[in-house]
């Protein structure tokens, strides 16, 4: 289970042949450059996802280890059910591969119809990992060929479900790296030779502010919580050169951080009393060797300078306020990394994405599409932080500076960072 080699690396080059294709032809039909350039993003998008469940046994494939995560075997099937369901079976020549699939695999589609529970998906020994893959085949062959013939309007649905499945490549990797924490033995997912870093000194980058556009702006592909593009406005602010690393993090710990109720949200010291936290995901204190982090590579010890990953809403909240700093709005942020300051900032596909202080509410204006697949993003505008930047996990084309990921406050399995932002005094 240790595989290794240029095809397959933890990090950003392991998306590396994930390209995207994002102009369609307008009209009813597609040219044949689109049609050749389409089958293409296709195939490289499904292949990378078997790519990344290859160094899996397929004892690997099956454990749910908490009820947010899903197994890999689930992640092969349910993102070659959304092909089969939106796109294939639609048309009367296509015979789905077995039809208790539609049940086993829906995720969280109200209007498609029942779906198995989400935490017994770990539950689902049959069908086994070789009747996912029968599966993924069945299915790829009969999406080539509607490929061929699709109109543009399928086609547009065509590339949503390779970003859908891009965004599952990364699920997969959080997931199973969970699921590979809950081993005792420390198993390694892939070898990974972690290079020690230099983070740079820190420092705050003035941001001006005014009104400002947000959003999508309609160039290439985009989720719909990315639009419309409407105006917000902004106070001047400062904001951090780099993310939050490890040895100021074990600054915050070693004051007591974890065990201080006025630096924590209400919400959020209930969380640190009631899950027992007192340090991020997968750091442990070995005592007189120090720190020890496991990450898919393994355990190895903790690089002093690495940035901090695997931490909820709550800790990053908690652990600005000790600094007497906070987190920028998802606003700020986006801002910040568009404006012309932005090359102070580093790149925005950083280790771990980025905490803000924002809300996933919808924008001003915001319609979800008509159908199931208005079911995406929409109905989850409630109870959810928003996330920005990327992580070295996520696909290519999923950092852009607009792109929203959410996720509970609690949560802390997702590749989860802090950057720091301060307000400006006048």
């Amino acid at each position: 289970m240790d595989r290794s080699g240029p095809e397959l690396r933890v990090g950003r080059s392991l998306f590396r042949d994930s390209r995207q294709v994002t102009a369609l032809a307008t009209g009813p039909s597609l040219d044949a450059d689109a049609r050749v350039a389409l089958h293409d993003h296709y195939g490289r998008v499904r292949d990378l996802t078997e790519d990344l469940a290859a160094p899996l046994s397929d004892e690997d494939q099956v454990v749910q280890s908490m009820p947010d995560v899903s197994p890999t075997k689930w992640h092969r099937a349910h993102t070659t059910w959304f092909f089969e369901t939106f796109l294939l079976s639609p048309r009367d020549k296509y015979t789905a591969f077995d039809p208790a699939y539609a049940y086993l695999f829906n995720s969280y589609y109200e209007t498609v119809g029942p779906r198995h529970p989400r935490p017994q998906r770990g539950l689902l020994s049959r069908p086994s990992v070789a009747d996912v893959s029968r599966y993924r085949a069945h299915v790829d062959a009969a999406m080539h060929e509607l490929i061929d013939s699709c109109d543009s309007e399928a086609a547009a649905l065509v590339v949503l479900g390779l970003h859908h499945e891009q965004q599952h490549q990364e699920l997969l990797l959080m997931d199973i790296k969970h699921v590979l924490h809950c081993n005792p033995t420390d198993p390694v997912y892939i070898r990974d030779a972690h290079v020690p870093v230099r983070a740079a000194p820190t420092s705050f980058v003035t941001v001006a502010g005014g009104n400002c556009e947000i959003g999508h702006d309609g160039n290439g592909f985009s989720f719909d919580n990315e639009r419309p593009r409407h105006v917000v406005h902004l106070e001047p602010m400062k904001i951090a050169n780099r993310l939050v690393c490890a040895h100021e993090y074990l600054e915050f710990i070693a004051d007591d951080g974890y065990r201080r109720p006025e630096l924590w949200l209400s919400d959020g010291w209930y969380a640190v009393q009631g899950n027992g936290w007192d340090a991020p995901l997968y750091w442990r204190d070995d005592g007189a060797d120090g720190w020890s982090v496991f990450t898919l590579g393994g355990r190895r010890a903790l690089d002093p300078n690495e940035p901090v990953v695997h931490v909820s809403h709550y800790e990053a909240d908690a652990y600005a306020r000790w600094r007497g700093a906070r987190l920028p709005t998802e606003f700020e942020w986006e801002h910040a990394v568009g404006c012309s300051a932005s090359d102070a900032l580093g790149a925005i596909d950083d280790i771990a994405w980025q905490w803000t202080s924002s809300a996933y509410l919808p924008y001003p204006r915001f319609r979800p599409p008509v159908g199931a697949v208005g079911e995406y993003n929409g109905k989850f505008m409630s109870g959810q932080m928003t996330l920005r930047g990327g992580a070295a996990e996520t696909p290519l084309g999923h950092t852009r500076r607009t792109y929203r990921n959410f996720f509970p406050p609690a949560s802390r399995w997702m590749f989860g960072g802090v950057r720091l932002a301060q307000d400006v005094m006048s």
